[in-house]
Order: C-alpha cells, then sequence, then structure tokens
C-alpha cells in the first residue's frame, strides 16, 4: 500500500482541477438516488441530482486527477485507496459511502476494476490462503497491532465482534455481555461444563463463561491477543478454569463439552469450510453443541464476491471469506452436525461499528501519539465505516447458530484436514 505518496504530487491549477471534475462528473453520468457534491482543491463545485431521494453527500477531491487515475486502475479499490492516502476527504463518510451503496448499479462503470486488476487482487488474495502458516501471519497482520492500540476505542471488555443490544440506551460495554449471555443460553452447558473457545480474543468470552461456573479452553493465534487474556484472567482470579493457548484449531485433539466460536470463522478460507466443521464435530462429545457467531452475506451477491477480493479482504483480513447462511448450514451438515438453531441481528453490528468509529475519532491524537499515521488511522476509518454501511443496508448480515454432535461419528471417517 502506497501511503501519502499523493501528498507530496505538486498542486494541480485551477483549469486542470475543473477539467478533471468534469470528466469525474460525466463518468459519474449521474445518479438513481440521492445528490452528490464534488468540490474541487481551489472550490470548484459540481452539482449532481439523483432522479430519486436518498442520500446527500460532498466529495472533496484535494487532488481530483490521481483520484481518476486511481479509479480508472484500481475502481472500487482505489476508491478506498485514494482516501486513505489523502487525495479526496468526505464531511461525512458514511453518506459518501451510503450514497454509493444506494446507486451502485449506476456507479458500476467508476467502480469496476479492469480485469487485469482484479486479477492482480485475487492473486494477492491466494498468496495470503490460511495455511497453519499463512493462518498465523494473517491474525497477526491484524490482530497484533498492539493492544494498547485496541484499548482506546473498544469497550472495557475489550470485545471485538458484534455487541447485542436490547435497549436504546445500553452501554456498548453491557451490549457485549449479553450477547455472551446469548450465546450461553443458546448452549444450555449443563453446571461445570468444558468449553473450548476457538478464537478467544482479548479473553472477554472466556472470563464471563469462567464466572459463571464453566470451565474454558480457549486458542487464538494472536501472541498480543494471548498475553491480554492471560493477564485478564490471572487479575479475575480465574487460571483454574481457563487454559488460552497459542494454537491452530486444526491442532486440537482433546474433546469437549461444547464449543464456541465468535466471528473467528471468516477467518478460515473457503478451502478450510469443511475442515473446520470436522474439527467441530471431532472436538464436541456426542450430543454436545456448538455456538457460533459469523457474518454472512447473502446468496446473491456471493459468486461475485468469491471472484473478486474486496477492500476487507486487500487490506483488513487477509485470508478472510464470508459464508452465506445456506453453505455454512450445508458444510456443517456434510460434517455430521445438525443445525438446531438461527438468529439473525446485522443491524446490532451496524449500531456496535458505529460505536467503534466513533471512539476512533475520539482518540484520534493518543492513536497518532503511539506512532500510528495519519493515513493508518484513515484506512481505519474507512473500513468502520465499509463495514457499517454493508450491515445497515444488510448487504451483510451477522448470524448467531447453534450446531449438535449427533449420536455418530464423522461421516468421512477421516482426520481434519490442514
Amino acid at each position: 500500500m502506497e501511503l501519502q505518496r499523493s501528498e507530496r504530487l505538486p498542486a494541480v491549477s485551477r483549469s486542470a482541477a475543473s477539467r478533471a471534475l468534469d470528466l469525474l462528473a460525466r463518468r459519474i453520468h449521474g445518479l438513481d438516488h440521492g445528490h452528490l457534491t464534488l468540490i474541487g482543491p481551489h472550490g470548484e463545485r459540481r452539482e449532481i441530482a439523483g432522479q430519486g431521494p436518498g442520500s446527500e453527500a460532498v466529495w472533496h477531491l484535494r487532488r481530483p486527477w490521481a483520484t481518476l487515475v486511481r479509479l480508472a486502475r484500481h475502481g472500487d479499490i482505489g476508491f478506498a485507496e485514494g482516501f486513505i492516502n489523502g487525495e479526496w476527504t468526505t464531511p461525512d463518510l458514511h453518506a459518501l459511502l451510503r450514497l454509493a451503496m444506494e446507486n451502485e448499479h449506476r456507479l458500476g462503470r467508476v467502480y469496476q476494476r479492469p480485469a487485469w486488476q482484479r486479477g492482480v487482487d485475487a492473486l494477492r488474495h491466494w498468496l495470503r490462503r490460511n495455511s497453519r502458516r499463512g493462518s498465523r501471519a494473517n491474525i497477526r497482520f491484524h490482530y497484533d497491532l498492539g493492544n494498547d492500540f485496541y484499548r482506546l476505542w473498544l469497550d472495557r471488555g475489550m470485545g471485538y465482534s458484534a455487541a447485542l443490544f436490547c435497549r436504546s440506551d445500553e452501554s456498548l460495554e453491557r451490549a457485549q455481555e449479553q450477547k455472551y449471555e446469548r450465546l450461553l443460553t443458546r448452549l444450555a452447558p449443563e453446571p461445570g461444563a468444558h468449553i473450548l473457545e476457538i478464537g478467544c480474543g482479548w479473553g472477554g468470552f472466556a472470563e464471563f463463561a469462567a464466572r459463571r461456573g464453566y470451565r474454558v479452553t480457549g486458542v487464538t493465534l494472536s501472541d498480543e491477543q494471548l498475553e491480554y487474556a492471560r493477564e485478564r484472567i490471572r487479575q479475575a482470579g480465574l487460571a483454574d478454569r481457563v487454559d488460552l493457548r497459542l494454537q491452530d484449531y486444526r491442532e486440537l485433539n482433546e474433546t469437549f463439552d461444547h464449543v464456541v466460536s465468535i466471528e473467528m470463522f471468516e477467518a478460515v478460507g473457503e478451502r478450510w469450510w469443511s475442515t473446520w466443521f470436522e474439527q467441530v464435530h471431532r472436538r464436541l462429545r456426542p450430543g454436545g453443541r456448538a455456538a457460533v457467531q459469523v457474518i454472512t452475506i447473502e446468496e446473491a451477491a456471493f459468486e461475485y464476491y468469491r471472484r473478486n477480493a474486496d477492500f476487507i479482504q486487500l487490506y483488513v483480513f487477509p485470508g478472510g471469506m464470508l459464508p452465506t447462511p445456506a453453505r455454512f448450514g450445508d458444510a456443517a451438515a456434510a460434517a455430521g452436525l445438525q443445525v438446531t438453531e438461527r438468529a439473525f441481528f446485522g443491524a446490532d453490528y451496524a449500531r456496535t461499528l458505529m460505536h467503534w468509529y466513533r471512539e476512533v475519532m475520539r482518540t484520534r491524537g493518543p492513536i497518532e501519539a503511539l506512532g500510528y499515521s495519519p493515513a493508518f488511522l484513515r484506512m481505519w476509518r474507512y473500513y468502520l465505516a465499509y463495514c457499517e454501511i454493508g450491515f445497515s443496508s444488510a448487504r451483510v448480515d451477522l448470524m448467531q447458530t447453534v450446531m449438535e454432535r449427533p449420536e455418530r461419528g464423522l461421516p468421512h471417517g477421516q482426520e481434519p484436514r490442514g
């Protein structure tokens, strides 16, 4: 990623900037919904009105020609890179992304990446696939940025997954605890049950469950998370009930009463979906249950998503892949697991993301004081806003599901593949 290079480019003349805005306005060629105001580096304005109501947004192009080149070469990824590099800005990032979502068919000519670029991006994504070695690198790429960074904008419990809101006035911390409570309620573990958590993060669920008398074994591939979570459990006086490990889920060989996994499946990668489900089946005792929280994508969008690595896969979660609800259920059934319950609450993720975005904006100074660059901060702002718009528009959803291992063995009769 080339960061801040554009800030060293010479300023364009008023006439050159005006020509660039005209070209961009013609390229957009009208909107179906809403209203877009283009503003050039010298205050030039172009107004693009939609045919119907929708979002209103302002797009301030500090480097209009650089923006045009990025859009031509990299489409939607170039649009994101332009923001990260400071080539364009906006007073309301959510409004601009929402407007783009509302007009995605009209803006296809602007956002469409050339075939060669889609091929390059697909290769980048493939090279970061989640083999055992690749998984460690991918997880550390995102989660080992530093506990101090995440501590600045997550809630006090360090929950980095969607919360569950029951009232309009609830704090994020309380909503995160309700998420853990709902998972345990769905799981219905017997007193003293031993729960495996695949992807234990900073230890929020492990502490919550241990305080309620359950034993928890948690695995992560992040050194930073493991260090924080172990200290958290020690300070809580729960070390006798919680065992946290730096371990790949494919390396587990014990049997547990139940399994919990909170937004870890997205990092598995489609090639290893069957391996993950087979491993869950093997780690559960007969009659044991697994409660999983997972982000899903709509079926109609899946094939395009599968063929075209998106911003999240290229910049935030390398190697990741979202399932559709149906494909998740089919893969579970193929491994011998019976899905007994499903619930969706994507709107709660949108609300969680808005909390995070506000906190990142509020703590910009402390984040930069830790040594993170303005470009890094813009990347995180774009990531959080991009995801919030995805959930609020229902392009992606959030599912909690319960699966049970029946009183029979793994249908394939073989060890999980890795």
